[in-house]
């Protein structure tokens, strides 16, 4: 019976189109022979470029959706060695979906998009070095995965990656994961961020984005490497190193911050009801946490103001730098109704911690040391030991160990995601054995990556 069954299926690989049973390998070795294969894709079919380098004069149209079991891949044969040049590049048409990008070398003059309408597909693996100004990679389809790719060397103005949605929304649940953004060097003073997740006006939208897990390095063509401008938004276990661009809550509400590993970068914020948790940041010089000016209470939904910093939670987060380690910007309007808790800020020169006078803040349970604190705290050395990774943790008898007080279960894991017990330990690192968290390097992100 195996043998006569078969055939049979060999049979309906031939002539019944559409089911992920009909799934064909296809390899190619000219564009217009891509463009035909993707016309004629059918669910679970894979696409694969030749190795080599094409110009694209004409578009390359995505018409074709998989399914969710069985997606269409548009695959370069082996990662990184079929490159597209010249004036043109992929395009998803609205309402596509399932379908992956995988591969590529971009070296043409084309952005990328992913249109609102075009949802689950994923970009892969591909490596972004374009010749153009203006966003390379776009994306405005819900449920959009942009995972493992290289975005890198660009001096002109523009974002490397975008993710904005359709007019007067945003793209829902968008993830963007195990990318390396290298080397942004745009040398005007805005318009070069590495992400930017939404714009002024979509700022009272929630995009319930997942940005974790990538590693940026001279992420300098602006002071924001990651701009969210919309709301509802988690951003957490990434490393910047190397790099005058922090993470920042520029305009929206509700967004988490946690468990980021920051090396000469910091964190910045406005908008209201945020949680800044679990995060390690070193900053040589300070303002490694800055809380954001306020130029308005609160900001409309196409305001371009800096809004006022409301009932935002920093707590448990180790802050290394100089002075001013914990800052704020200032303005007319004043931090109001926010936390400091828990965190352990050591610098070199004090006050350690300077909010401007006018803010409404909370503070408890924090260790400070190396220089006048400037808030009510612990002024304490909270021994700190360097680990094989670089990291500075808490070692045995630290005045930090189940020093935590207050109630704040969303610190219920440390920034090694580890559980923490009883008492939690101040700042970002509970003392426990089988730590293993270390920053990301480029072994771990991008096209190569596992």
């Amino acid at each position: 019976m195996r043998l006569f069954f078969v055939p049979l299926l060999a049979a309906a690989l031939v002539v019944v189109p559409g089911p992920a049973a009909s799934a064909a390998q296809v390899r190619v070795t000219s564009l217009a022979a891509l463009q035909s294969a993707l016309d004629k894709a059918n669910p679970g079919d894979t696409i694969m470029l030749a190795d080599g380098t094409y110009s694209a004069s004409a578009t390359l149209s995505i018409k074709r959706s998989g399914t969710t079991s069985a997606p269409v891949t548009v695959a370069a044969e082996h990662t990184g060695k079929a490159t597209i040049t010249g004036s043109k590049t992929f395009a998803f048409a609205g309402g596509v979906s399932n379908v992956v990008l995988r591969g590529f070398k971009f070296r043409g003059g084309a952005s990328l998009s992913v249109p609102a309408g075009a949802s689950h597909n994923r970009l892969t693996r591909n490596d972004f070095q374009l010749t153009s100004d203006g966003n390379w990679v776009t994306v405005s389809g819900d449920d959009t995965v942009v995972d493992r790719n290289v975005f890198q060397n660009r001096t002109s103005q523009g974002v490397f990656l975008q993710i904005l949605g359709p007019s007067g929304a945003m793209a829902k649940h968008v993830h963007v994961h195990h990318n390396y953004f290298f080397n942004h060097q745009f040398a005007g003073s805005n318009g070069g961020e590495s992400i930017r997740l939404g714009l002024s006006d979509r700022q009272s939208y929630s995009a319930n984005a997942l940005i974790e897990n990538n590693l940026f390095e001279k992420a300098d063509g602006d002071s924001e490497a990651i701009s969210v401008k919309s709301s509802d938004n988690v951003v957490r276990y990434n490393t910047i190193r190397d790099s005058k661009g922090y993470i920042v809550l520029r305009h929206g509400n509700r967004s988490v911050v946690e468990g980021n590993l920051l090396f000469g970068s910091g964190i910045r914020f406005h908008g209201n009801d945020h949680e800044i948790v679990d995060n390690y940041v070193a900053n040589s010089g300070d303002r490694a946490i800055v809380f954001g000016s306020g130029d308005e209470a609160d900001s409309g939904p196409t305001s371009k103001l800096h809004d006022r910093p409301d009932r935002v939670t920093v707590a448990y987060n180790t802050v290394l730098g100089s002075k001013s380690v914990i800052d704020g910007d200032g303005g007319d309007f004043k931090p109001k109704d926010c936390v400091v808790a828990d965190n352990i800020v050591k610098g070199t020169a004090g006050p350690l911690v300077t909010l401007p006078s006018g803010s409404t803040v909370k503070y408890e349970g924090n260790i400070t040391f190396g220089g006048s604190a400037g808030i009510p705290s612990r002024s304490v050395d909270p021994k700190l030991v360097k680990d094989a990774a670089g990291l500075y943790r808490l070692a045995s008898g630290s005045p930090a160990i189940n020093a935590g007080v207050g109630s704040y279960p969303f610190a219920a894991k440390d920034f090694d995601l580890q559980a923490r017990t009883g008492a939690f330990d101040v700042g970002a690192d509970e003392y426990l054995p089988g730590a293993t968290r270390v920053p990301l390097t480029k072994a771990d992100v991008g096209p190569a990556a596992p």
